[in-house]
């Protein structure tokens, strides 16, 4: 069995996914091909991942593909295809999606997923998951494509609608949702043997049922302390528990993502909000900076004292290969299209659901309608998402436009002149990095 690695030079995670396939019996044996453009990269993921293969037992084959010219023989045969990669990096293109909208007065903390940052990361990859599916439908026909990059969304969703590549898009956030919730308010003491509902769309997927293992809703407790949690000055998580206050309901990502996927928070007519939620602006080149210094650092470490054991984690990508592999039965949370499955979201939309997993692949649950609220909430960012797909296919600026228009933080802090003008500018600072738009 082959398995291939898209954007292995991320290697911690290209570690964590292959390391996690070295602990099954089923997975260990195949060849895992690592595929990336940044030679370098490659080869750092490559001596790890060799050192982490013979800690294991020197199971399986590591192959190594560099550059577009052998993108194709990096997926031939493949039965899996894992999509980590980054178009355009922290250097030069998380920069610009900084630096071009603060000089428009547009302030980001993350700026992956949605918002103007998310904007153009989407129209930067599209065309490169475009591609890989061009060379998956002649070479690997029946792989299945797990993908875990963002914009999730808008890459899943394109892959769905546009391509004949069977796509599930994965994220970590659903698994560490509740758990995290409980810790927060002192409930650690009703994790065990907890049931739990999840559903909506990437990032902002919505907690709607919480029970102990007695079957005792836990929302009317959590309501309580979410209040109490609020009134903390150090509290880093209020902008979800801000949710549960006015919407209801607790949502899958950090507060800092959320922050940005509406019009509360940022905002420069109230800057005030900035400390009472604990924004941290600017935090994913931050994020970059420190990860980049840590990996040179980590790298260092392990060439010098060697691989540590690897412990499964629990990610996704493994528990699916093994159960498609050996056909036992898995419940993920996962990105689909919405054929059906959350009947007050658009049909074209990329929606986050109960999915179970089996050797027949990836089968999504209907879930109904969610609460008018929630799904008010989710089709703020739906129609951001859209928009950018639509310029992505299109390549009509028109959409680009309207997707920033239509983004509730942009929309809400800019006039549209004003984001016309940084769309262009951002398209121009981007460079090659984008293709032509009319």
């Amino acid at each position: 069995m082959k398995i291939t690695f898209m954007g292995a030079g991320s290697t911690v995670f290209a570690r964590n996914v292959i390391g996690d396939c070295l602990c099954v019996l089923s997975l260990r044996d195949s060849v895992f091909a690592l595929y990336d453009i940044d030679p370098q990269r490659l080869e750092e993921s490559r001596v790890i991942l060799e050192a982490m293969r013979e800690a294991k037992g020197g199971f399986g084959r590591i192959e190594c593909y560099v550059g577009v010219e052998n993108r194709r023989a990096a997926l031939k045969g493949a039965s899996f295809v894992v999509n980590a990669i980054q178009v355009g990096l922290y250097e030069p293109c998380t920069v610009i999606d900084f630096e071009v909208p603060k000089r428009f007065g547009l302030r980001q903390t993350i700026g992956d997923t949605l918002g103007i940052g998310g904007i153009m990361r989407g129209l930067r990859t599209v065309p490169v998951v475009r591609d890989f599916a061009r060379d998956m439908e002649e070479v690997c026909p029946d792989a299945l494509f797990l993908n875990y990059t963002n914009p999730m969304a808008i890459v899943s969703g394109f892959m769905q609608r546009y391509t004949g590549v069977k796509t599930v898009g994965l994220c970590h956030s659903v698994q560490v949702c509740s758990e995290g919730l409980l810790k927060a308010l002192c409930l650690e003491d009703r994790l065990e043997g907890r049931k739990e509902l999840i559903a909506g769309i990437n990032h902002m997927a919505w907690l709607l049922e919480i029970k102990d293992k007695n079957g005792v809703d836990l929302y009317p407790e959590i309501k309580k302390r979410a209040r109490e949690y609020l009134k903390n000055p150090e509290a880093r998580d209020k902008v979800r528990m801000d949710y549960i206050e006015n919407f209801g309901y607790y949502c899958t990502e950090s507060s800092e993502h959320n922050a940005e996927y509406n019009m509360f928070y940022i905002k420069k007519a109230y800057p005030e909000l900035i400390d009472r939620y604990n924004i941290p602006l600017d935090e994913y080149p931050r994020r970059c900076v420190n990860q980049i210094e840590g990996w040179k650092r980590e790298y260092a470490q392990i060439l010098e004292s060697g691989v540590k054991e690897h412990t499964r984690s629990n990610e996704y990508a493994s528990r699916i290969m093994q159960s498609v592999v050996e056909g036992t039965p898995l419940q993920i949370g996962g990105n689909v299209l919405n054929t059906g499955l959350i009947d007050n979201l658009p049909a074209d939309a990329c929606v986050e659901v109960p999915c179970l997993v089996n050797g027949r692949g990836v089968h999504p649950c209907h879930v109904g309608a969610l609460p008018v609220q929630c799904a008010a909430m989710n089709m703020t960012n739906i129609n951001v998402q859209l928009l950018t797909v639509e310029a992505a296919v299109t390549q009509k600026k028109e959409h680009i436009y309207q997707a920033a228009m239509l983004d509730p933080h942009t929309g809400s802090e800019l006039d549209i002149d004003t984001i016309k003008q940084m769309v262009d500018a951002l398209i121009e600072a981007h460079g090659s990095y984008l293709p032509e738009y009319r």
